[in-house]
């Protein structure tokens, strides 16, 4: 995949990197702890703690630290929002990957949240098809079984998502995703 003009450099994505681990870690007591990810994981989180695989290139350790503070925020507010973190879904219905798709899309309108909140507008389109990629791999793969590499699902251009306000939260520790999904 190319990058398009229209995406922030890697040194802006450091910088905004730098910028929101310190406001997650500031703001609502979540630790980004940035070491080795157990694979076939690329980032990790348990409800009270953000974990960015060390190997990551700036990109993909921007997309797991914002996408893991969604989910962050989902873990804090619901058990539903959990069982789906912690489900290995194979051949799911279309009633169940709708459920994942509202579940990963809520995840990615409160990590645009996180991004605008820091005054950061920059990132909109790279987030949207960003985000779409992840989903269209977690799709294809709860569906066939099969890893195809992330980026062949990835398309430039995907609709821009819409912020979904932060609701106050208590980070709470539940149980790692790690240890209850395997892809």
């Amino acid at each position: 995949m190319t990058r398009p003009a229209s995406y922030p450099d890697d040194e802006r994505m450091r910088r905004v990197f730098n910028i929101l681990e310190r406001r997650i870690e500031e703001r609502w007591g979540v630790p980004v702890l940035i070491r080795d990810v157990p694979d076939p994981f690329t980032g990790d989180l348990d409800g009270a703690e953000i974990a960015v695989d060390h190997d990551l290139e700036i990109e993909d350790a921007l997309f797991i630290l914002v996408h893991l503070f969604g989910h962050t925020v989902q873990w804090n507010l619901s058990a539903e929002a959990r069982d789906i973190g912690g489900a290995v879904e194979a051949n799911p219905s279309d009633e169940r990957l709708a459920a994942l798709e509202a579940y990963e899309r809520e995840a990615c309108r409160y990590s645009l949240t996180l991004l605008h909140e820091a005054g950061v507008h920059d990132f909109d389109q790279w987030l949207a098809d960003f985000s779409h990629c992840d989903f269209a791999y977690l799709a294809h793969f709860y569906r066939t079984g099969e890893k195809r590499p992330f980026r062949s699902f990835w398309r430039n251009g995907t609709p821009i998502l819409s912020p979904l306000p932060l609701p106050a939260f208590h980070p709470t520790r539940w149980v790692a995703r790690s240890d209850g999904v395997v892809i």
